[in-house]
């Protein structure tokens, strides 16, 4: 997999790819994260990116030129599978949309920044907007590394345990269940019996029950989904 991240910051993205899973997957090929500035595509002799809105409204906007072209640039060596913005007012993130994700070959996901971006971008360039949730960043850079990170380490042979991936918390619309490790006592505390079974049937029936616990309890509007799902 190929993600080419845009941005008018793109130091800021520099310690999230360069550590942890994101940097094992890309030394070892799986996923390759590569980050362009956008103002390296602006003809202006100051590389401005950014001008005022016709509106009048406070705020500048970034400019449509520059994205086109640094886009452009890129879709002439290559095919993508989606062209993303990140945007408050795009679609709520899920894991669901991360496993699609993590299936495709070649991804750009565009960081705006300012006021927003050029409305022209959004109408014409862009194939998918994307949200982390209801509350606005400076900018995409940050929201960009969180989907970055959560679609690499789907991609197989990213991390060293695959099955853990499908575990975590909502690939069933499920919230994961308790996890223990050793001491299995400490200051009184004890791990759950059956956990210390061996019995696999009886601790996978556990994981389920605790699972669905925790969820009808931290995120019970996920149980529906869950259910929709497993028919």
């Amino acid at each position: 997999m190929r993600i080419d991240i845009l941005t008018v910051l793109p130091e800021l993205l520099e310690s999230p790819l360069s550590h942890s899973i994101l940097k094992r997957a890309a030394d070892s090929g799986i996923a390759g994260i590569y980050v362009h500035n956008i103002r390296d595509y602006s003809t202006d002799k100051h590389r401005r990116v950014d001008d005022y809105a016709f509106s009048g409204d406070a705020g500048m906007v970034m400019k449509i030129e520059p994205v086109d072209s640094a886009i452009e640039s890129l879709k002439k060596e290559r095919k993508y599978d989606e062209i993303i913005y990140m945007s408050p007012d795009g679609e709520r993130f899920n894991q669901k949309m991360a496993n699609s994700l993590s299936t495709m070959e070649n991804i750009i996901i565009l960081c705006g920044h300012y006021k927003g971006i050029d409305q022209r971008v959004r109408d014409h360039l862009v194939t998918r907007e994307i949200s982390l949730g209801d509350y606005v960043l400076t900018g995409g850079e940050l929201a960009a590394a969180v989907v970055a990170d959560c679609i690499v380490r789907l991609i197989p042979g990213a991390i060293s345990d695959e099955t853990s991936a499908l575990t975590d918390s909502f690939q069933d619309n499920l919230l994961a269940p308790p996890v223990y490790t050793r001491p299995a006592i400490y200051r009184g505390w004890k791990v759950p019996p059956v956990l210390l079974s061996g019995n696999e049937k009886k601790i996978n029936e556990w994981k389920l029950e605790q699972s669905i616990e925790r969820t009808r309890k931290l995120r019970p509007e996920l149980l529906d989904r869950h259910h929709d799902d497993s028919g």
